[in-house]
């Protein structure tokens, strides 16, 4: 998978849940609790703007980081495995699912412009 694969759709397209799921190799259930909504609002087409909307940060950090890591893959092992500098251990998942997205894309921006290499 490349980064062109999580570039942020025109309004009347959905992002893909499941394609995010498979990226970072966790299930429905994991996704919905890291981005904050229930398994079921993540099944029902009723809440396609509540998904967008929750699942847009993750989308957006996955594609910066593939864009610094050269591809989706490595960008997927960063978020999961790799941790911060300066957050006593955490992963950019571990701070997604506490809410704290603002310090993934600080960190990511500072990476960008040679703060952190």
């Amino acid at each position: 998978m490349n980064t062109g694969d999580f570039e942020v759709p025109a309004r009347s397209q959905s992002l893909s849940a499941r394609r995010v799921a498979e990226l970072l190799g966790v299930n429905l259930t994991e996704l919905a609790s890291l981005i904050g909504v229930t398994r079921s609002t993540l099944a029902a087409n009723a809440g396609a703007r509540k998904v967008d909307a929750a699942l847009s940060p993750v989308v957006r950090i996955l594609s910066m980081a593939g864009e610094l890591a050269g591809n989706g893959q490595r960008a997927a092992i960063w978020f999961k495995h790799q941790p911060i500098p300066g957050w006593a251990g955490k992963t950019a998942y571990d701070l997604v699912r506490e809410g704290k997205t603002d310090k993934v894309f600080a960190y990511l921006e500072g990476v960008r412009s040679g703060i952190y290499a």
